[in-house]
């Protein structure tokens, strides 16, 4: 009887269908979107998302570079990464599992729910394991770490570890200086970053853009006149209008109120949207591996650079927001159809970051790029066509001053800023021979 069980275990494992194998860049966009979940559950804020998507990307590009000897490597273009490990010569590799590897590496240490990437990588890697040699597969999960490791190098003196644990920013109660804001009232978010390295460009002020309207309590000055045009606006918004709003809203953190009852409402950053707008850019373009682990690389610098750029902005000016002077010059009881976000209102971060983000895919998937955008549909249900990457950021800058959250001349100047970083991010870094 031992003998028999012994037999049907035997043939059992035998009979064991062998994982399917998938495509290169199907696993690398699986990849990113597992790990826009965890930063949705993990509840980071936008610059922090930014940098998350930042260098786990350039782990997963400078690996997955060596499947076509064409690319080049970015870190050796960038501040502060120093040289990378090479593959060994002669030998086999598999760069997506290596890059997956890469990619994880940097992910378990810059994220909290390590336990929720683990479980997702272990699939991962029980298909790779059904599929190659033993010595491929440790040969390239080595690989990976090791360039995991060296990214990870430059994320700890990058001054975000150094900055956390600073006192809280609580505004100034000068005339145009920015205060908490309703309805709760929260701290400033990430004062510090302006302090970020940047990774690309030359210096977090290298496209600071001029002051906005100095205070001056004229009814005729261009100060008064910006929130009167957003309170007037907001009586009068189309249900066009409202629907834009809503839909870039990319709130990763919205405190909903309902009588005594308070709950977080969880939705994609404003990265996060790009993020998934450039997966939707590759997989309609049906790009290769590398060809996608250049696009998330590309975009995701544009991010992390466009959140600094814009972060030293804002807490060099704390400018007020909208509802703050709204509240105390026009309409006590007025609120925004957005929340406004915990932070400095000038200029303004998703118009800067999203013209950042469509300048570099404009580059790299044409301008004339149309594409329906359901990053965001299964979050809040709801999808958007575009004629270009530009429509669609020229759509959100528009959006913040539907919602009532920025002047108008704030999402603009944002998004003249944006377009700057971005394309001397495209000319700088040389991708192909």
């Amino acid at each position: 009887m031992a003998i028999l069980f012994g037999i049907l275990m035997v043939t059992g494992c035998a009979n064991k269908p062998k994982a399917v194998l998938l495509n290169d860049a199907d696993v690398l966009h699986n990849n990113e979107d597992q790990l826009t979940q965890v930063i949705i559950y993990d509840v980071f804020t936008p610059p922090v998302a930014a940098r998350i998507y930042g260098y786990t990307a350039l782990a997963s590009y400078e690996v997955m570079r060596y499947a076509d000897p064409k690319y080049n490597s970015i870190i050796t273009q960038l501040k502060g990464f120093g040289k990378p490990p090479e593959p060994q010569k002669g030998k086999k590799y598999n760069f997506a599992l290596a890059a997956t590897k890469a990619f994880f590496t940097v992910a378990h240490k810059v994220t909290f729910s390590v336990d929720t990437l683990k479980k997702y990588e272990d699939r991962v890697y029980a298909m790779y394991k059904d599929n190659l040699d033993d010595s491929t597969f440790t040969r390239s999960v080595d690989f990976g770490e090791q360039i995991g490791k060296l990214i990870l190098k430059r994320a700890n003196v990058d001054d975000y570890p150094q900055t956390r644990g600073k006192p809280k920013y609580l505004g100034e109660e000068n005339p145009a200086k920015w205060r908490p804001t309703p309805p709760d009232y929260m701290d400033g978010v990430e004062f510090c970053w302006g302090d970020m390295k940047v990774l690309a460009i030359d210096s977090c002020k290298q496209f600071s853009p001029g002051p906005p309207p100095p205070y001056n309590d004229d009814k005729n000055s261009a100060y008064v006149k910006q929130y009167v045009e957003v309170y007037n606006k907001s009586k009068t918004l189309t249900p066009e209008e409202k629907l834009i709003a809503k839909f870039w809203d990319d709130n990763p953190f919205v405190i909903e109120h309902n009588g005594h009852l308070m709950f977080a409402d969880k939705k994609i950053t404003p990265g996060g949207h790009w993020i998934g707008i450039t997966a939707i850019a590759c997989k309609q373009t049906h790009a290769d591996a590398v060809k996608t682990a250049e696009a998330y690389a590309l975009t995701s610098i544009a991010l992390f650079d466009a959140f600094i750029c814009c972060w030293e902005v804002k807490y060099h000016y704390s400018y007020e927001r909208p509802v703050s002077n709204i509240n105390e010059k026009l309409d006590h009881n007025w609120l925004p159809l957005l929340q406004t976000p915990p932070f400095p209102e000038y200029t303004a971060g998703h118009s800067t970051i999203s013209a950042a983000s469509s300048t570099v895919l404009t580059h790299l998937f044409g301008d004339k790029f149309a594409f329906q955008d359901t990053s965001d549909l299964r979050y809040i249900g709801m999808q958007r066509h575009f004629t270009s990457f530009i429509q669609a950021s020229d759509e959100t800058a528009l959006s913040r001053f539907y919602g009532g959250i920025h002047y108008l001349n704030s999402s603009l100047t944002g998004a003249v800023q944006g377009k700057q970083i971005g394309n001397f991010i495209w000319n700088k870094l040389k991708i192909t021979n």
